[in-house]
């Protein structure tokens, strides 16, 4: 991956530090940028138009977004996002990830294993109820038992009187708390989804990469009692799309940003976090890589993961790229600077007392550096890095769920709250196919990977290993655990703590020679860092209040965020890149490569070229601001049409998870009218999907 350097986009950025600039901002449905949207684009955002893109959004528990499409529960989303499913439903012999699938009918639809949606309904802020719960004098373990019983309190009422799921979640990183209610869908079921070649088309070679031409979507339909559910909020599909220009929104859950972060905290990342997660994955992304290319087979078990572990790699080694370009750095420090600069004069206008710099930002740094001392085994063994395999992470919640549940919901690990148990089971038991020889590859890499960065003598990594070498002690684990089976799964749960107390399976031996160690290695980090650093930050986010007001959004935290931004091309190199990229673009790509992949095009579309408009608009780029997570994210115009699917960013846009900027910037998304024209064209047995997106 080429790497161009920040050094010209960051020219725009230096004046108003912190406060909202151009179209930045992932913004929270309950506190939108009304009056940014009417003085720039003289669009009033109202609560009707909100309302339906809460109630229209999704969010798929694979780690992506999505939405309805129409009012009997189709919803569209990312082949990528899509690809674990569509994985989970393929079989030996027959692989719909390479060669795709088509519903010709409703009774035709594959009900996925374990795939969950959720559906936010309400936003409650319920700040001063978390923050009331902890007293003036609790020491950092105190303080973090007492957060996390009022969270899990409120979340289980919040279910016991709705039935929805709820979920307690942290905004401004200790600055505000809202408690988000889902509704749920269980049973989603494959609508379709194009052949691998044209929904990544360019593979990794043109990840982060633009221009694009990807039909990376998929179609997915929610039921409910076994019928098709009714979802009268729905985003209408454009047939025309978006023009140059445009204001676009797109609504999706990002995952993770640190742009509110500390100066000490991004260079932590930097020279710590960041070196050792690329680490990791280039290990896994070999291991994977060696694993396929033994068979055809063995190329289409791995696929999702290798995919999803190349992403990730490459996602990461651009944000190490952003952290290490001196410019950013010298951004981060200038608004940092001009942030405590602010809080100063504030304090002298109000006549409040000089804040405490020392007790905030100098606590932050203290903070890494505990870190420092603990980082590694508390990823490896609590995080479960040194355990890449769903295996470990079964056997761990059997185990845990014994010690668990006997407690009040409010004591129990947050991941055990009574709120979550119903979704955690739906996965725990899930019939989803498991591959031995897979899983016992991805072992050897990860004990492999933990016993290099710990070494050999470390106590927990002799403990581990228990005598052998990583692939003989990744061998017996896999060769003798019963939790290939789900009812083995139900069993142990069901039998509680005496159930896991007898068992002999080597899965579950691990996990219990371990979990003391890692429950303290967690305690560890919650008392030390999370608990600390919270409370730092809750002082930076009330300053930062007082400072800026409600200009500046939360960092992203995997919920519905309302960003927005214009259709618009940009330049690299001397060269102007367009707004959007044809289906023309990508059978002439194809050719320049001699067809060979991953810019193999499918059968289908090579012999249906002549019934394709290839003018027809593939992919587009807008400024808007998004971030991992967003895959799958509706893009809708001023009407709330959906005119794309988000699915990327650029590589310019890498740097975002630190600054925004929008020079070269961009996300890219599948233009609506390809998704149609494909469709029309080239997948007949897809006629009633396009007459149901249509209305006709």
């Amino acid at each position: 991956m080429r790497w161009y350097p920040f050094a010209a986009l960051l020219l725009g950025l230096g004046g108003a530090a912190m406060t909202a600039r151009s179209d930045e901002g992932m913004w929270l449905l309950n506190d939108p940028p009304r009056q940014h949207l009417k003085d720039k684009y003289q669009f009033e955002l109202t609560e009707a138009w909100l309302r339906n893109a809460m109630l229209a959004s999704v969010r798929l528990n694979s780690g992506g977004s999505g939405g309805f499409v129409s009012p009997e529960g189709l919803l569209v989303t990312n082949h990528h996002v899509a690809a674990d499913a569509i994985q989970k439903l393929s079989k030996p012999g027959e692989d719909l990830l390479r060669d795709g699938f088509v519903a010709a009918s409703r009774e035709r639809e594959l009900k996925c294993p374990d795939l969950e949606i959720n559906v936010l309904q309400e936003i409650i802020d319920v700040t001063k109820e978390v923050n009331a719960a902890v007293k003036p004098g609790m020491s950092p373990a105190e303080a973090f038992a007492a957060r996390r019983a009022v969270m899990s309190t409120l979340e289980h009422e919040s279910l016991k009187t709705t039935g929805l799921r709820s979920d307690v979640v942290t905004l401004y990183n200790g600055g505000a708390y809202h408690l988000y209610r889902y509704k749920k869908y269980t049973d989603v079921r494959l609508v379709f989804a194009p052949e691998r070649a044209i929904a990544s088309f360019g593979g990794d070679v043109d990840n982060f990469e633009y221009p694009r031409m990807n039909l990376d979507v998929a179609f997915f339909r929610a039921y409910e009692n076994g019928q098709p559910a009714k979802t009268p909020h729905f985003f209408r599909w454009s047939d025309t799309g978006p023009a140059e220009g445009d204001l676009v929104f797109v609504t999706g859950h990002p995952g993770t940003t640190q742009r509110l972060e500390t100066l000490a905290r991004l260079k932590h990342r930097r020279d710590f976090t960041l070196p050792y997660t690329l680490a990791r994955l280039r290990t896994l992304e070999a291991a994977l890589h060696q694993y396929s290319e033994q068979s055809s087979e063995n190329a289409r078990q791995a696929a999702t993961d290798l995919h999803s572990v190349a992403n990730a790699r490459k996602a990461f080694s651009g944000q190490l790229q952003g952290l290490l370009d001196p410019q950013i750095m010298e951004l981060k420090r200038k608004q940092e600077a001009e942030f405590r600069e602010r809080i100063v004069q504030q304090a002298k206008a109000t006549g409040s007392p000089p804040p405490d710099f020392a007790g905030t930002f100098g606590r932050i740094e203290t903070i890494q550096q505990q870190l420092r001392e603990f980082e590694k085994p508390y990823n490896l063994f609590e995080i479960g890095h040194a355990f890449f395999s769903p295996l470990f992470t079964i056997a761990r919640h059997c185990v845990r769920l014994a010690d668990e549940l006997p407690k009040k919901s409010a004591e129990r690990l947050r991941e055990y709250r009574d709120s979550h148990l119903e979704s955690l089971k739906f996965q725990l038991f899930s019939p989803a196919p498991l591959y031995p020889e897979l899983e016992r590859a991805k072992l050897t890499a990860s004990l492999t990977f933990m016993a290099e960065m710990l070494g050999g003598e470390h106590e927990l990594v002799q403990r581990v290993l228990a005598g052998k070498n990583p692939a003989a002690r990744a061998q017996e684990l896999v060769r003798g655990t019963k939790l290939f089976d789900p009812e083995e799964r139900q069993r142990l749960v069901n039998g509680g703590q005496e159930a896991i107390n007898a068992s002999r399976d080597p899965m579950i031996v691990l996990v219990r020679a371990i979990d003391a160690a890692a429950r303290q290695l967690r305690s560890r980090y919650e008392t030390e860092v999370e608990e600390p650093e919270r409370q730092a930050y809750a002082t930076l986010a009330t300053w930062r209040f007082q400072v800026y007001g409600q200009s500046v959004a939360p960092d992203a935290t995997f919920t519905l965020r309302l960003a927005f931004g214009t259709v618009q091309g940009y330049e690299v190199d001397g060269i102007q890149l367009p707004f959007h990229t044809t289906f023309g673009d990508a059978f002439e790509k194809s050719a320049q490569r001699n067809g060979q992949e991953p810019f193999a095009l499918p059968r289908r579309w090579l012999d249906g070229r002549s019934k394709l408009d290839l003018k027809t608009p593939f992919n587009f780029v807008s400024t808007a601001d998004t971030i991992g997570g967003n895959s799958g994210s509706p893009v809708l115009n001023r009407a709330g049409e959906l005119v794309g699917v988000n699915f990327d960013r650029n590589r310019h846009g890498l740097v975002r998870n630190f600054v925004y900027t929008d020079v070269q910037a961009r996300h890219i998304a599948v233009h609506s009218k390809a998704v149609l024209e494909a469709l029309r064209q080239l997948y007949p047995e897809a006629a009633a999907v396009v007459a149901e997106l249509t209305g006709k």
